[in-house]
């Protein structure tokens, strides 16, 4: 025991990590092992050669007669800018979590806007009816739109004995249940740093506008809207991110033309055994999410620039 607690406080000693550091250092450990190590690898990867073997590629660094060889290999990313397939794949992943955000966005802001303006006692009532699908799995959730979206599904069924069609509408396998089961698992996510900010609001901002006899519209507009704009932001963000490279939705709901960055993956990873094309895609997926994320770090340092001022 006193080895073990030897071990675990060496860091400690080591990096002077005492307080605030220590307790940071563990987040970004966790970070450094579980995501930079590994996508280190994967740029590695993505200049190698497809080779029949295991490992699956070449190594880039061969020491032959005293000296290092290294090979890199661009010839994969060249072919993501040539191919007319992994481009139009982009724009259309790209497209479909736009799209999907924007849904959210309508659908979500109400909700948000609702639950922070209902008396304390609901909120949490109303909260935890947001965050309730997260104690399924996610699997099983979509699982269940498969149910619910066949020709002879809950939905259809019902559609037809109220009498609003007198054929099933084709909605599985399609892009349709694509955006219906995204903004459905994305849509909690957008709606908690919404409410998050819409819940501080200073209501007195508002009083002070009905008082000087603005109109509902215009307070929201000039008033709610720009104060929350932190948390549409954010949220849009923790929709669109994980929405470009989602998998599971598209491969379960979406038909043969649905075809995302997600599927490029897999199909490279696993069916086609190329780990460096593989690798480039998720290489260019990784950069492409840089440019929202670049840009609002671009814009919260200006809003807090423009705030010491």
């Amino acid at each position: 025991m006193s080895t073990l607690k030897s071990l675990l406080a060496w860091p400690v000693r080591r990096f002077n990590l005492t307080g605030g550091s220590a307790v940071v250092a563990g987040p970004y450990t966790w970070l450094v092992l579980f995501f930079l190590v590994p996508f280190v690898l994967v740029v590695k990867i993505s200049f190698a050669e497809l080779q029949l073997g295991i490992p699956p590629y070449t190594e880039l660094a061969s020491y032959t007669d005293g000296v290092v060889h290294i090979a890199l290999n661009l010839s994969h990313y060249a072919f993501l800018f040539t191919d007319s397939l992994y481009f139009a794949t982009y724009v259309n992943s790209v497209w479909v979590a736009a799209i999907t955000t924007l849904l959210c966005l309508l659908l979500g802001y109400p909700m948000a806007y609702y639950i922070a303006r209902s008396n304390p006692a609901s909120r949490n009532l109303l909260m935890m009816g947001v965050m309730l699908p997260f104690w399924t799995s996610f699997l099983i959730r979509v699982y269940a739109w498969i149910g619910i979206l066949k020709n002879n599904g809950l939905l259809n069924n019902f559609l037809m004995w109220i009498g609003l069609t007198h054929a099933p509408i084709e909605l599985y396998r399609t892009n349709y249940a694509v955006y219906i089961g995204m903004v459905y698992s994305y849509l909690p996510f957008l709606v908690m740093p919404l409410y998050a900010h819409l819940v501080k609001m200073d209501l007195r901002l508002l009083e002070a506008a009905y008082d000087l006899g603005a109109k509902p519209w215009k307070a929201f507009v000039q008033i709610t809207l720009p104060l929350s704009k932190n948390g549409i932001i954010a949220g849009c963000l923790l929709v669109f991110i994980p929405a470009v490279g989602e998998y599971v939705i598209p491969e379960l709901l979406g038909g043969a033309n649905t075809l995302m960055i997600g599927r490029v993956m897999w199909n490279e990873f696993f069916n086609n055994a190329d780990w460096p094309m593989a690798s480039a895609v998720t290489c260019a997926m990784v950069l492409l999410l840089l440019v929202p994320m670049a840009m609002f770090q671009h814009f919260q340092a200006k809003e807090q620039e423009g705030r010491r001022r």
